[in-house]
């Protein structure tokens, strides 16, 4: 009988309420639109670190299953790379359940990465996600980032001399796989706007030591954005010049699509075959374009290898003397008439 009580009573709870900030309530509507019209009634995974932008993901989250009954699933990756990785994936997990908001830890148990750690980290959290995903027959994921996360991005795409789509940095949404695709519904909010939500709702976050460490060039970039604040190179100049690229990379994207038709057979999902004659057919831009998202494909990684790395692959295949090499977790082959693109094997 009190269980049965008990079970009233949380369901009580999850009535849609109306949010009484109307700041919050106004990110609320807007991310409330969004979702409704990428996923609507269908199920969602939702990634959560702890940070205050992927807690007022679960939390709005919470609040759209209560008023569209969708089933969503609230993730939290363990990437075990710092030793206090596990204790803090439990204390996000406890900052869930004191809002009723049910949460599964995902823990990476592979090789922990010497170099590159915030990439690795980045390609660990997704893969799990996705793979979680798919077990699950979850078709959409929703992750916390934000607009400072986009104009970062900018920053350090542009250091490191990345095209068109480096620059256009994230999209809305995007396919991940043929199986998941991935939206992100803050990415017109600023950080001090989740924050205030976050902060309203939880009472407090998990803050990553890593943000403080000037080691990491993100948070150089950071130090270097409110240097240049003064300099009249304001978030909306940024935010208009990621867009116009963003339509940029949209129509590179279709006439790749079209080389991807002509000149790749797919043997299976870990090997595929480039005809040479993209080569002479197509521009240089379409083709940086075409393998930068083959060597992810098959690699099954969420971000290619660097730009600089996939020109140097394509200068070389043209060459006669080249034979195999291997870039981004695959192994690249020039063969006669074609070029075989395969998974390398751990």
């Amino acid at each position: 009988m009190k269980r049965k009580n008990l079970t009233a009573k949380r369901k009580a709870k999850e009535k849609f309420l109306p949010i009484k900030d109307s700041k919050i309530n106004r990110l609320y509507q807007k991310f409330e639109k969004v979702v409704k019209k990428n996923i609507n009634r269908n199920d969602f995974a939702v990634a959560v670190s702890g940070g205050s932008d992927s807690l007022c993901l679960s939390y709005f989250s919470k609040l759209y299953r209560s008023k569209f009954k969708n089933k969503i699933y609230t993730l939290i990756v363990n990437h075990n790379i710092r030793k206090e990785s596990n204790k803090e994936a439990l204390q996000v997990k406890k900052i869930l359940n004191n809002k009723q908001i049910k949460s599964e830890i995902l823990t990476w148990k592979g090789e922990t990465p010497k170099s590159n750690i915030q990439s690795n980290a980045r390609n660990f959290r997704y893969l799990l996600l996705s793979n979680y995903c798919e077990k699950k027959n979850i078709k959409y994921l929703i992750t916390g980032h934000h607009m400072d996360d986009q104009i970062e991005n900018f920053y350090i795409r542009l250091l490191r001399g990345s095209g068109v789509r480096g620059l256009s940095s994230m999209p809305d949404e995007m396919s991940y796989n043929k199986n998941l695709k991935i939206l992100r519904p803050f990415l017109q909010f600023k950080k001090n706007e989740l924050e205030h939500a976050t902060l309203t709702y939880f009472g407090n976050f998990i803050k990553d030591p890593s943000n403080n460490n000037e080691k990491f060039l993100r948070v150089r970039i950071r130090k270097f954005r409110r240097e240049i604040e003064g300099e009249g190179v304001n978030d909306t100049k940024i935010i208009r010049t990621i867009n116009n690229l963003l339509s940029s990379n949209d129509s590179i994207n279709f006439y790749k699509n079209k080389a991807l038709h002509n000149y790749v057979n797919f043997l299976s999902k870990d090997k595929c075959e480039v005809s040479i004659k993209l080569f002479s057919n197509e521009s240089d831009e379409i083709t940086f374009k075409l393998f930068s998202d083959l060597l992810s494909l098959i690699s099954k990684t969420y971000y290619p290898p660097r730009s600089a790395k996939v020109l140097n692959l394509i200068k070389r295949l043209k060459k006669t003397k080249y034979k195999k090499s291997t870039l981004g977790g695959c192994i690249i082959e020039k063969k006669e008439g074609f070029i075989s693109i395969l998974k390398e094997k751990k």
